[in-house]
């Protein structure tokens, strides 16, 4: 896990700085992308930059949207990002290949409202 907000190179020409970044020490490529969307980054983090990790083959994309508290979990396919579900404050996110890994929806949004 990168320190939040850190850059990082998918080429010799393209980097991106996602809110949270998870890469693999075997290769060195970014493995998850976390975006926190809010109103002021909308079309770049849901537009520009999942049209990138699309492009990039990204395993794995949890968009977070505090807007409607609700994260989107995307898995790259053959066909780019395919948006395996959309959970909200009452369930669990979690991750298959990140098994010690689970938090409530719920829990990403509580310290937001007070």
């Amino acid at each position: 896990m990168l320190p939040p907000r850190s850059e990082v190179s998918l080429s010799l020409d393209i980097a991106v700085r996602p809110d949270l970044s998870l890469v693999a020490s075997a290769t060195g490529k970014l493995w998850l992308a976390v975006e926190i969307v809010s109103s002021d980054d909308h079309a770049p983090d849901t537009v520009i930059k999942k049209q990138v990790y699309e492009e990039i083959r990204l395993p794995r994309l949890w968009m977070v949207d505090p807007r409607y508290d609700n994260v989107e979990v995307y898995h790259a396919s053959q066909y780019g990002l395919v948006l395996k579900g959309i959970l909200s404050k009452r369930e669990i996110l979690t991750e298959k290949l990140l098994p010690e890994f689970q938090i409530g929806v719920g829990e990403l949004f509580a310290a937001e409202g007070g």
